[in-house]
């Protein structure tokens, strides 16, 4: 099932980032009363009655100067363009109609995407509703009065957001296919790493456009199976700056990695792993898909016998929180164990999916608790009382103990370890929901 994306566009000051924290029902962006302070976050997760959705901001607007202005909110408009399925364009009441957004306002129209067009800073609509009309000039449909700040007119904003989600994107067909997004940075071998896998199957069954993403879904059938390769690559953009590219092919992954049973990161051997390679394992570990870590290009690099124990170690140290994922060392160029990747693939697809019976978690629990001895606080001690695997996709455990604040996050991560060291889940997540139930005397 596939998460509809609602995108945010506007100028500088007219309140996008806190609309997006009303939103996101969290605050993730920096919000000061100075253009340009929004920075780093890029996306969240939103609920509302049944929707989910991923509302993402389409960012950086330095104020220089009008043109400058201008010029980059056409950049953010483009990006929402490409990778939104709803659009939410923010003026500012208090400001009016300014010529930015008429321009940005013709752009969006042409792009067929559903916009609406949210008026923000209505902190009173008695008050301000005769501007709000003034919108209307905008050519882009009614004007939605808010305000993020007092939380008005919220719900009929959201309202509208849902009219517009395709049903049948979120009811569609399950379709069982393994799905593999090949993430990673611009120009680390994405394109490559598909294209030899086609070239080496020639099976391709054929090309769909992966809908509204501007990602390329390809299927591919190896030894009897059908798998759906799903290419974040080709951002053919020209003359963008560095940061644009970079938080647009965040945006990509998040889609792409949303869609994915298992993501393959793919690092660039040469320059080594980075910042923004940590940030997408990030992305596809907090959403508990199958990990494996690709260090393509193996071929250009100067080896000796300790080469790949430091490149290994390396990943590691930066990549902590992910012990478990796989890394393979590969070259799309020579095809280097290109094959040894589906087979991990595999591998990773059926830890993905695979039950553990509730007697044998309770054997395991019941020889950890004997090895070491729960925590205890001002006398009361932890008292763990059965587990059990409630989901796949990542693998789900819920453990019954008598006071959930005694689970300390060090104890879940021992028990973790035990249960990974009887059914190895390598590439995978495992997800811990700790319940309390009252002791029975």
């Amino acid at each position: 099932m596939s998460k509809p994306i609602v995108a945010v566009v506007g100028r500088p000051n007219v309140g996008k980032s806190t609309l997006f924290n009303v939103l996101a029902g969290d605050d993730i962006a920096i919000v000061k009363d100075t253009p340009g302070v929004t920075r780093d976050r890029i996306y969240a997760e939103c609920t509302w009655l049944d929707y989910k959705f991923t509302l993402i901001d389409t960012g950086g607007i330095e104020p220089d100067s009008k043109d400058v202005i201008l010029s980059q909110m056409r950049e953010q408009a483009e990006i929402a363009i490409q990778t939104a399925d709803v659009i939410l364009f923010v003026t500012d009441v208090r400001q009016g109609v300014v010529d930015a957004d008429a321009k940005v306002a013709d752009m969006l129209r042409r792009s067929r995407k559903p916009v609406l067009l949210v008026v923000n800073k209505v902190d009173s609509f008695q008050k301000f509703m005769p501007d709000v009309y003034e919108f209307y000039n905008l050519g882009i449909g009614e004007p939605i009065p808010v305000s993020a700040a007092s939380r008005l007119g919220l719900g009929d904003l959201l309202e509208e957001v849902v009219k517009h989600f395709d049903t049948r994107m979120m009811e569609e067909e399950e379709d069982d296919r393994p799905k593999i997004a090949i993430v990673g940075k611009p120009n680390v071998g994405k394109s490559s790493i598909i294209n030899k896998i086609v070239g080496e199957n020639r099976v391709i069954v054929s090309d769909i456009a992966g809908t509204t993403r501007d990602a390329v879904d390809t299927e591919i059938v190896k030894n009897g199976r059908e798998y759906v390769f799903i290419d974040t690559a080709g951002l053919r953009r020209k003359n963008k700056i560095k940061e644009e590219l970079e938080r647009y092919s965040i945006i990509r992954t998040v889609t792409a990695v949303e869609r994915a049973d298992v993501v393959v990161i793919v690092i660039d051997a040469v320059e080594g792993i980075t910042e923004q390679d940590a940030k997408i394992a990030g992305i596809a570990h907090e959403r508990g898909k199958g990990i494996i870590i690709a260090v393509n290009k193996w071929d250009a690099v100067e080896k000796n016998d300790k080469t790949i124990y430091r490149h290994q170690e390396k990943i590691r140290e930066i990549l902590s929180y992910l012990p478990y994922a796989e890394i393979l060392f590969i070259s799309a160029k020579t095809g280097q164990r290109m094959n040894k990747l589906f087979e991990m693939i595999d591998v990773v697809i059926e830890n993905q999916s695979m039950r553990v019976a509730t007697g044998v978690l309770n054997e395991i629990m019941t020889e950890a608790v004997a090895l070491q001895q729960p925590p205890s606080d001002k006398g009361k001690r932890l008292k763990l009382y059965y587990i059990t695997q409630v989901a796949v996709k990542p693998p789900t455990f819920v453990i019954f103990v008598n006071d959930k604040e005694l689970m300390h996050f060090s104890y879940t991560r021992y028990i973790e370890n035990k249960i990974r060291e009887a059914f190895g889940f390598k590439g995978t997540s495992l997800k811990f929901i700790i319940r309390e139930r009252k002791e029975t005397k």
